[in-house]
């Protein structure tokens, strides 16, 4: 080896052995060549499967919920999406299955679309459409959509709704920072299902607003105006939320590059608080907080859908989604449960609530962004 290098000292030479290599780096991708049981096509199908023999859950209370609910609809969602990329029929159609009772005598568990976290239902019967073109999935999803921008309407409605909705933005507006995935992941799905722009630029306009509202200079994000606490599964919310808004939204969107901006000074943050395995904590930038399952999802989501966009450097953040990915299918138990998921949480501005939080397994909350991280790897 000492003679070869003694031999490659032409700068001709060193200069195509440089050019070698950094082909040889081309081809690689992060995204490829996973260890034995921990590719994408493996773990989705271990979610998806639990998913299928789940029954409707209640937030980990005993007994059926009253309504569909929220984490249930987000996985409900992320296993369609993970059906159509791996072109799973099979797995579509026991979706659809699934749904099928909500059309007869189960049509009171649909909930009542007076509240995001009720009227992101709606992201379900949309995708359900897109994937079978049954006219019947399109009619409750645009009604869910639509029901979003008002007039305000339900025993939900305050004067604070009639407030935002006067401004142009939705009346369910309430400045938590979850309600950007809870608004953004329904109106893009009737924007992708019926080719009508009025859904995703009201969207991105409403995004806008929350950007404006609790987007702080480190990049992060507090839970509302009144909670300054960068809370893990809060801020997994913004991400997933830019992320999907921004997948689909055109690119002659006023608001696209305000959004396009505070994507990345996020993402920028997160790449600073991510823990050397790989992981994000409760609270972001609490080292002495614990390692939480949902918010890394949410996060790994982001930057590999970014990456996979070109909206993100990918020798940077591709390294650090695959190190997020492996660290985190290895909080998945034999059941195909994840643990260590934040339960289910208000705001609060005490620091102690959060980390205080239940660490529960096999949570929706904490199996949902795995399906979408699933989803974006093989995209």
């Amino acid at each position: 080896m000492k003679s070869l290098t003694i031999f490659l000292t032409s700068p001709a030479i060193m200069l195509l052995g440089s050019t070698n290599i950094a082909a040889q780096s081309q081809k690689m991708d992060v995204f490829q060549n996973w260890p034995k049981g921990t590719s994408p096509k493996e773990i989705g199908d271990r979610i998806a499967a639990r998913f299928v023999e789940t029954p409707h859950t209640n937030f980990n209370r005993p007994g059926p919920p009253r309504v569909i609910t929220y984490p249930e609809t987000c996985t409900w969602y992320g296993v369609l999406t993970f059906a159509k990329v791996t072109g799973n029929r099979s797995l579509t159609r026991q979706m659809a299955d699934r749904f099928e009772p909500l059309f007869a005598d189960q049509d009171t568990l649909i909930p009542v679309p007076d509240h995001v976290d009720y009227t992101v239902f709606g992201s379900v019967p949309l995708e359900l459409y897109l994937q079978t073109r049954d006219a019947r999935y399109l009619k409750p999803g645009k009604l869910f959509a639509d029901k979003q921008w008002g007039p305000p309407e339900g025993k939900r409605v305050t004067a604070e709704s009639y407030r935002f909705y006067n401004k142009g933005l939705s009346w369910q507006t309430r400045l938590w920072i979850d309600d950007m995935f809870m608004i953004t992941a329904v109106q893009s799905q009737a924007y992708r299902a019926t080719g009508n722009r009025r859904y995703i630029d009201k969207a991105a306009h409403e995004m806008v607003f929350y950007l404006d509202s609790l987007q702080q200079p480190s990049g992060l994000f507090y839970h509302a105006p009144d909670v300054p606490y960068y809370w893990g599964r809060g801020n997994g919310w913004m991400a997933a939320g830019m992320s999907e808004l921004l997948r689909s939204l055109p690119k002659d969107n006023p608001d696209r590059p305000r959004i396009m901006e505070g994507y990345k000074k996020m993402m920028a943050a997160l790449l600073k608080y991510q823990a050397a395995d790989g992981m994000w904590r409760q609270l972001i930038d609490d080292p002495a907080s614990w390692k939480e399952t949902s918010a890394t999802g949410m996060f790994a989501f982001a930057f590999i859908t970014g990456v996979k966009e070109g909206w993100l450097d990918k020798n940077i953040y591709g390294p650090a989604a695959r190190r997020a990915w492996l660290s985190l299918i290895t909080y998945i138990n034999a059941d195909g449960a994840v643990t260590d998921v934040c339960e289910g949480t208000n705001k609060k501005n005490d620091h102690q609530y959060y980390l205080d939080r239940k660490r529960i397994t096999g949570d929706l909350h904490g199996q949902a962004p795995l399906l979408w991280c699933a989803t974006a790897l093989l995209r």
